[in-house]
C-alpha cells in the first residue's frame, strides 16, 4: 500500500513538472513563431487554461497529501497491533502448552498477501 501511495505522489510531482514544461514551451513557441499574434485568443486562451489546469492539479495534490500521511500512519498502527496480537498468541500457546494446527491453504494465501502488502510484519 505504501508503495502505491509513493508512486502516486511521484506521479503528481512528475505531472506538475510536465505542466510547467508545457507552459514554458507554449510561451516560447508563441513568442518566437507568432510575435504579432499576442492579442489573438487561441494561444492566450490555451495558456490560461493550462494555468487553470495546473491550479486544479495543485489543489488536488494538496487534498491528496493528508490522505497519504494518514494512510501511512494507519498502516503503522495496524502493523503494530497485529504484531502485538501475534506475540500474545505465541505467549498463550507457550503458557498452555497448546500447539496451533497448521494453516489451511486459504489461511496461507491470506498470510502471504498480508506480508506482501505490509513488509513491516
Amino acid at each position: 500500500m505504501e508503495a502505491e501511495v509513493d508512486k502516486l505522489e511521484l506521479m503528481f510531482q512528475k505531472a506538475d513538472s510536465d505542466l510547467d514544461y508545457i507552459q514554458y514551451r507554449l510561451e516560447y513557441e508563441i513568442k518566437t513563431n507568432h510575435p504579432d499574434s499576442a492579442g489573438e485568443k487561441n494561444p492566450v486562451t490555451l495558456l490560461k487554461e493550462l494555468s487553470a489546469i495546473k491550479s486544479r492539479h495543485q489543489a488536488l495534490y494538496a487534498r491528496f497529501k493528508p490522505v497519504s500521511v494518514e494512510q501511512k500512519e494507519t498502516k503503522s498502527r495496524i502493523c503494530a497491533t497485529l504484531n502485538k496480537t501475534m506475540t500474545m498468541i505465541q505467549e498463550l500457546q507457550k503458557q498452555t502448552d497448546l500447539e496451533l494446527s497448521l494453516l489451511t491453504e486459504d489461511e496461507k494465501a491470506v498470510a502471504e498477501q498480508l506480508t506482501s502488502h505490509m513488509p513491516d510484519l
